[in-house]
């Protein structure tokens, strides 16, 4: 048996181990980073950056195939080649992935474990059958792998996740998308837009993470004018009929459907990657599902010298958080016992769709009672208006009495930037009267967000 000696092990290269290893570094300790798959980070090879090539040539298509109330016409048909758009996507996809190949090979061999890690005890682990490594702490940065009830595994290569999709060469004519989470909505929209028949089905009435109502009536009604979208719908039956998947589901109120697609893509949440860990062989103290107990602020499972840090840790599974996990975890495992906690950042998360769904600070069912909420509808919003943006909704949240700024939700145009205008007033601990002090030019789809505080503003 080959034992290795080091202060800090890392399982996972991907954005929250690389992160996690360069603090390691940054503070002067030994880091060893244990991979198990193949190098690059999930969201390079087959999340945020591929979906947005996707979403990229969808919006193309869309915007060619609407530009008529423009004054804009085509003389000739247009159409979508599947296998461009796909080749693209792979190309931009395989650039992407290499700049993080070029990290990990920059990083010194010795430094580089390749194999799949269990833990031993707190302070030991095996790596495949024949390496042990002893480590003062240790980082896990697993990740997450998308969830697949068992009744859909029979369905062979007819059944499709994500990290599948980018692998296509060309576009199948019709996809049925399992979940109405930020993964379905953005899949489902771009593969509709890109001339697929799409269906798009949520076991319960859930949205893109929404959970103001009028702003999800309002996402939900722009959707489902441009493809099909259900909630509230349980998929009954999936069968697999030579190449192609029969699927029987069923509305709440009993009204059952049955449809044929060429793939099921299951889009229904993506949990941590625990399995074959052994978790049990530690210290930590596990819920019924595997998972340790853990400071939030600090990262360190209660009572070991373990850390875990991006989507494993299931707090907040978006890229930008893992990075923030992983110099946070990485940070501590070096300094262990004489861990810190980290300074909070106000919550955000982005989904880019069309009309993009955007969250800031405090969710609609976390509010006080006595919160005042400000509107603004985008319809008759004079920018959105001129570029025939004009849907969806803005909501604004503010604390009575100090009118300090609480959070938003919203569906609309240049949600992505707005969004993060409100996370940082969110951070900055700014009321609202504050924000209203900022400059808004003219005309820009920003003065929405200006109607929308001055509402709030009204009401304090």
């Amino acid at each position: 048996m080959n034992i290795l000696e080091t202060d800090v092990a890392i399982i996972g290269a991907g954005t929250a181990g690389m992160t996690a290893y360069r603090a390691v570094k940054s503070a002067g300790r030994k880091a060893i980073l244990i991979e198990s798959g193949p190098y690059g980070t999930m969201c390079a090879r087959v999340g945020c950056m591929p979906s947005k090539l996707l979403i990229a040539a969808a919006d193309a298509a869309h915007a060619v195939q609407h530009a008529a109330p423009f004054g804009v016409r085509m003389d000739g048909q247009t159409r979508v080649d599947g296998r461009q758009v796909m080749d693209r996507i792979k190309r931009e996809r395989d650039r992407f992935v290499g700049f993080v190949l070029e990290s990990i090979n920059a990083m010194p061999a010795e430094e580089k474990l390749r194999g799949r890690a269990c833990f031993l005890s707190d302070k030991l682990l095996q790596v495949g059958d024949n390496v042990q490594v002893k480590a003062a702490s240790t980082v896990v940065a697993t990740g997450s792998a998308p969830f697949v009830p068992d009744m859909y595994k029979p369905l062979g290569d007819r059944l499709v996740v994500n990290d599948d999709v980018f692998s296509w060469d060309d576009l199948p004519r019709r996809v049925l998308v399992v979940g109405t989470g930020p993964l379905g909505l953005e899949l489902g929209q771009a593969l509709a837009r890109l001339g697929v028949e799409v269906g798009v089905l949520g076991r319960g009435d859930g949205l893109g993470g929404i959970s103001d109502p009028v702003v999800k009536a309002s996402a939900l009604g722009a959707f489902q004018a441009e493809f099909d979208l259900r909630l509230n719908t349980e998929v009954l039956e999936a069968v697999r009929k030579g190449d192609e998947v029969e699927v029987r589901f069923a509305s709440k109120e009993g009204e059952e459907t049955t449809a044929r697609y060429d793939y099921v893509l299951m889009a229904a949440g993506r949990p941590p990657v625990l399995e074959g860990l052994q978790l049990q062989n530690t210290s930590a103290k596990l819920d019924d599902k595997g998972m340790p107990r853990m400071d939030v602020s600090t990262l360190q499972v209660e009572g070991t010298p373990i850390f875990m840090a991006g989507d494993v840790n299931g707090v907040r599974p978006l890229q930008h958080e893992a990075a923030d996990d992983g110099r946070v975890a990485g940070a501590n495992a070096a300094r262990f016992p004489d861990v810190q906690a980290r300074k909070g950042r106000a919550p955000l998360s982005i989904v880019f769709t069309d009309p993009q769904i955007a969250h800031a600070g405090a969710f609609f069912r976390t509010l006080p009672k006595n919160a005042v909420v400000g509107k603004v509808d985008f319809e008759n919003q004079g920018r959105s208006r001129i570029m025939l943006r004009n849907r969806g909704k803005l909501r604004v949240y503010a604390e009575q009495g100090s009118g300090r700024f609480l959070g938003a939700e919203m569906v609309g145009p240049a949600a992505e930037h707005i969004g993060h205008l409100l996370a940082w007033a969110v951070q900055a601990e700014l009321t609202v009267g504050q924000m209203l002090e900022m400059p808004f030019y003219h005309p820009v789809i920003e003065e929405g967000l200006r109607t929308a505080l001055r509402d709030a503003s009204k009401q304090l």
